[in-house]
């Protein structure tokens, strides 16, 4: 007699579908994760090439700032070729602009070279943190040489402090950050400013942008990108213009506007007073509102040029105490009619009085009044509308809106009090000495954990540019003479050990 097939049970039927279900989303979730995988290891190969190596090139003792600056431009363009990314920009039709190609990051493998005029140490707080700016601009992957222009040398325990802040982890062989530290006679005083223009157009070849700047304004990754955005954005429109009238990209530059934050002028900030900063927020000090004005158009206006005016406008003083340059830029003021950029020469004077400014000190007329004064270069400064707190920059004195409506200054009043100016013998309470400081702890960092020596030494190089000083009186040359040698017999000695401070090296530790 025949058995009866018999059909599944209805629990047994379910059981079935649903291991059906658990193989069928098992295999999707593995093509997910699989695929996940393939893309991850693409992009981080694209991130973290494997021939990705440091572009702090070796250097020589002994040598000048400009064979060090030739020396590590090479490297930067041999590593740029060998890379071969390449990226453009595009102009849309509101104004705007586009990118394309591989590049990640507009400032990827751009070669800046950046002159900081600091003639002595009565700076050196703000000083830390430019140069902490600069190095920021290598991590976003641009390749940064810092030129420090200054009269007195550093001692070995501050270079070795900096050398420890100063690296950049950037992995990519297109970025990279160096620093010279190029010692200046002191006799050359206010002009010290001057020293970048050489500098530049003796270089002009081996960098992308140039940034002079005083060694007070922190500069960060967002302004530089911003100075390359806008500066290309000018010449895509300039290029569309139909006026009868032609301009040319050169006649403009992108400029910068400074700005301080206004805490109350004889409150300190501590644990009873922080509500005072409630209100407190940035003021461009150098562009007052006098009253019965207008920010426009007493303060700032449109560019007048058609092609640019829906889009950027300038300030009627255009002082930044810095400025930016793309090696095209310095390339045309060179030759542009009535500017000649590349010479160096002093302020305007007084007709009456020649050695009183007739338009601002020798800082202002390099950085700002030389580019954009009417009567010399006549390059207008533009700023975008739309963008405008990108290129403003902090000036970390944090002092001189103090000034403003005193007599004499920006915003006088009338029966104004005097400016008051230190005459030297003023004392100031010291903070509480159980501070640590930072050199503290790295000195005993370095007591405690030694490091150990790089063959070749790639840190931060110091250079004797000072040539045949001539300084009055005698004794004072003689004096400043035997801190200099002493100073970069003390840095030799160091480099030929690696960067490894000595014993001695550890007991000099004051920055003057």
């Amino acid at each position: 007699m025949g058995s009866k097939k018999m059909s599944p049970i209805p629990g047994r039927r379910k059981r079935n579908l649903e291991r059906k279900l658990s193989l069928i989303v098992a295999f999707f979730s593995g093509c997910v994760v699989c695929s996940t995988i393939i893309l991850y290891v693409q992009h981080h190969e694209s991130l973290f090439p494997a021939n990705a190596t440091s572009l702090s090139p070796p250097k020589q003792q002994g040598q000048s700032v400009h064979s060090t600056i030739a020396d590590s431009s090479k490297q930067i363009i041999d590593a740029s070729a060998a890379q071969g990314q390449t990226s453009s920009v595009q102009s849309n039709s509101d104004g705007s602009i586009g990118t394309s190609g591989m590049s990640l990051s507009i400032l990827d493998g751009v070669r800046i070279l950046v002159a900081i005029a600091s003639f002595n140490f009565a700076q050196l707080p703000h000083l830390e943190e430019v140069l902490d700016a600069y190095l920021d601009l290598c991590a976003a992957g641009a390749n940064v040489h810092v030129v420090l222009h200054t009269t007195i040398p550093y001692r070995v325990a501050w270079i070795d402090l900096l050398n420890s802040r100063l690296t950049c982890h950037n992995p990519s062989p297109r970025a990279g950050f160096q620093m010279t530290i190029s010692l200046k006679s002191p006799k050359l005083r206010l002009n010290l400013v001057d020293c970048h223009r050489t500098l530049f157009y003796d270089h002009l070849d081996d960098y992308d942008l140039f940034i002079y700047t005083e060694d007070d304004m922190r500069v960060s990754p967002k302004t530089i990108s911003a100075y390359l955005y806008e500066t290309e954005r000018v010449q895509q429109l300039v290029s569309q213009q139909t006026s009868k009238t032609k301009i040319i990209a050169s006649d403009f530059n992108v400029g910068l506007v400074r700005y301080e934050y206004n805490y109350p002028l004889s409150t300190v900030i501590d644990d009873k007073t922080r509500h005072a900063t409630e209100n407190v927020t940035r003021v461009y000090w150098e562009h007052t509102l006098a009253e019965g004005k207008s920010i426009f158009p007493d303060i700032s206006l449109a560019v007048p040029q058609p092609v640019l005016g829906d889009y950027y406008v300038y300030m009627h003083n255009h002082h930044q105490g810095m400025f930016l340059a793309t090696q095209d830029l310095l390339r045309a003021w060179k030759e542009r009619p009535g500017c000649q950029f590349d010479v160096v020469r002093q302020r305007p004077g007084s007709k009456k009085n020649p050695s009183q400014p007739s338009e601002g000190t020798q800082r202002v007329w390099m950085s700002s009044h030389m580019l954009y004064g009417s009567r010399h270069c006549n390059v207008q400064q533009v700023l975008p509308i739309d963008t405008f707190g990108a290129l403003t920059v902090l000036h970390l004195p944090n002092k001189n809106y103090r000034r403003v409506g005193l007599k004499g200054r920006l915003g006088a009043r009338e029966n104004a009090k005097h400016v008051e100016f230190s005459d030297g013998t003023e004392t100031f309470e010291g903070a509480d000495p159980s501070l640590l400081t930072a050199m503290e702890y790295h000195i005993e960092l370095r007591r405690t954990y030694p490091s150990k020596p790089s063959s070749p030494y790639k840190g931060i190089q110091m250079v004797n540019d000072i040539g045949d000083d001539q300084l009055y009186p005698r004794a004072k040359q003689l004096e400043h003479q035997k801190i200099v040698d002493e100073r970069m017999d003390a840095f030799q000695d160091y480099v030929s050990r690696g960067g490894v401070l000595s014993p001695a090296d550890m007991l000099d530790t004051m920055a003057h």
